[in-house]
């Protein structure tokens, strides 16, 4: 008399064990353009949680052996704050560079980011700005963006104000809060340069 329900729980359990395979098929690896866009709205490590962790040996591979700098740089990152893997910050870092010395804008930012405020490592504003100015160089916003505040706070040099300033005036933006950021900064950058500099670097192009 057990046989017939123990058969009927056995045929559901196959079944939607059947089922959470078949769900977890469905996600599809990203392609770099949409994790590039997850990069730059900085959504790229929730939706690996989204995506319930079963992209994660995909991950990884198309970091280590496909070298593609925009895993590289989702990989470093899920490994440096532990998501859907166990925490190693050196080895996070380590792919962090790796996205970086491919030209990775994000990856750039990033690197100077951290080395600004001291994120993972020990500040160093001389390598901030080395990653920043590429980066900048890149079109990068946000990396444009920070680079003025460490000029406004007296590092870098003179010289590049002209390049910073020409990409700060050539940005484009819907966010108005980002809009008037940018305008102030760019003040702030000609307050510090003659007006025929100004001029100039309205005209030229800096950026790739």
């Amino acid at each position: 008399m057990r046989i017939l329900p123990l058969f009927f729980v056995f045929l559901f359990t196959c079944s939607s064990a059947f089922a959470l395979k078949q769900n977890m098929q469905a996600v599809q690896i990203y392609t770099d353009n949409q994790l590039l866009d997850l990069i730059k709205d900085n959504k790229h490590l929730s939706q690996v949680v989204l995506d319930e962790c079963q992209l994660v040996q995909d991950i990884e591979a198309r970091a280590n052996k496909a070298n593609m700098p925009s895993y590289q740089y989702l990989w470093g990152d899920m490994l440096a704050y532990g998501v859907c893997v166990k925490k190693d910050v050196p080895l996070g870092l380590h792919y962090m560079h790796l996205a970086a010395d491919q030209g990775l804008a994000e990856g750039l930012e990033q690197l100077g980011r951290y080395y600004h405020i001291g994120k993972f490592m020990q500040i160093d504003i001389d390598r901030a700005i080395v990653y920043l100015k590429t980066a900048a160089s890149l079109n990068n916003l946000p990396a444009q963006m920070r680079l003025a505040d460490i000029y406004e706070e007296g590092y870098g040099s003179p010289l590049d104000y002209p390049a910073l300033y020409s990409q700060l005036h050539h940005s484009l933006t819907e966010d108005k809060v980002i809009h008037k950021k940018i305008s102030g900064l760019l003040l702030d950058l000609a307050s510090k340069m003659p007006s025929k500099v100004i001029e100039q670097a309205k005209r030229n192009s800096y950026t790739n």
